[in-house]
């Protein structure tokens, strides 16, 4: 059996043996658990789909760790794994594990072509124009988009689909969406059918004028030669044929009644090639 002060002073010893050693313990340095750690970040990019849109993205993901949260370009962290909404240009996104550890990646968003995968067709449906003014209409139709304006031959683009006093001819027809993706084809627009009324002015005009009024003979100044060279001069045929103002022609006298009646019809009915 040990002595009461023995007893004593081996308790001292072991207390300063345990004191001793939780300081030199406080002296370590503490272990780094991101050493040795390498977190790679990847992303899938979707690039814009036009020039000025912010419709690209960055969906990303990361290894080396778990728990993770993403930051972009230096802003706060979160849970998202998709950045929306982003304009062309470069990013850096920035992955944490639920240990701290970090790693980032660089990626670059480009303007994609907003026309590419699409399938725009046009086409057009045309009414005939008169052949001595334009009263030819076109209407335009396009599928494959949407939000189409339409031109006609390469003028302003409108939101109405119909274009009207169009002349005869061939025409190109162009369709553009909201993406600014344009297609365009060709339509042609006929020459209407000579209305009765004009033919029959023209047949007496044939008979009775075209020897002094022709493109070798043009007394006046005047040509009925041409079918539109008639119709400009309607008011002059009436004035002369019919109303005998400043005097009657033809020359060799004065057309009958019923051929009178026939300038009247045409005049009267609008005076034009197709009347």
């Amino acid at each position: 059996m040990k002595h009461p002060i023995l007893k004593a002073a081996t308790g001292l010893l072991g207390l300063l043996l345990l004191v001793v050693s939780c300081s030199k313990s406080s002296d370590e340095s503490p272990t780094d658990s991101c050493t040795g750690v390498t977190i790679n970040v990847s992303a899938t990019v979707t690039n814009t789909t036009g020039a000025g849109l912010s419709n690209g993205s960055l969906a990303v993901s990361a290894t080396g760790g778990a728990g993770f949260t993403f930051s972009l370009n230096g802003g706060a962290f979160g849970n998202a794994t998709t950045f929306s909404n982003l304009a062309a240009g470069s990013y850096t996104v920035t992955a944490k594990s639920s240990a701290g550890c970090t790693g980032t990646g660089n990626f670059t968003i480009t303007t994609g072509d907003a026309c590419a995968g699409k399938t725009i067709v046009v086409s057009g449906v045309t009414t005939a124009s008169d052949k001595c003014s334009n009263t030819g209409t076109v209407t335009i139709t396009a599928t494959g988009s949407s939000g189409f304006t339409y031109s006609l031959n390469n003028g302003t683009y409108q939101s109405g689909a119909q274009f009207s006093n169009v002349a005869a001819g061939s025409h190109t027809i162009l369709a553009k969406d909201a993406d600014g993706c344009v297609k365009s084809a060709t339509v042609t627009v006929t020459t209407a059918t000579a209305g009765t009324n004009f033919t029959a002015v023209k047949n007496l005009i044939q008979t009775n004028c075209i020897s002094c009024h022709n493109n070798s003979n043009q007394n006046g100044g005047v040509s009925f030669a041409d079918d539109c060279g008639i119709v400009s001069r309607k008011d002059r045929i009436k004035a002369r044929a019919v109303d005998g103002n400043p005097s009657f022609m033809p020359q060799g006298g004065q057309l009958s009644q019923a051929d009178k009646d026939k300038i009247t019809a045409w005049i009267n009915a609008g005076g034009k090639y197709t009347d």
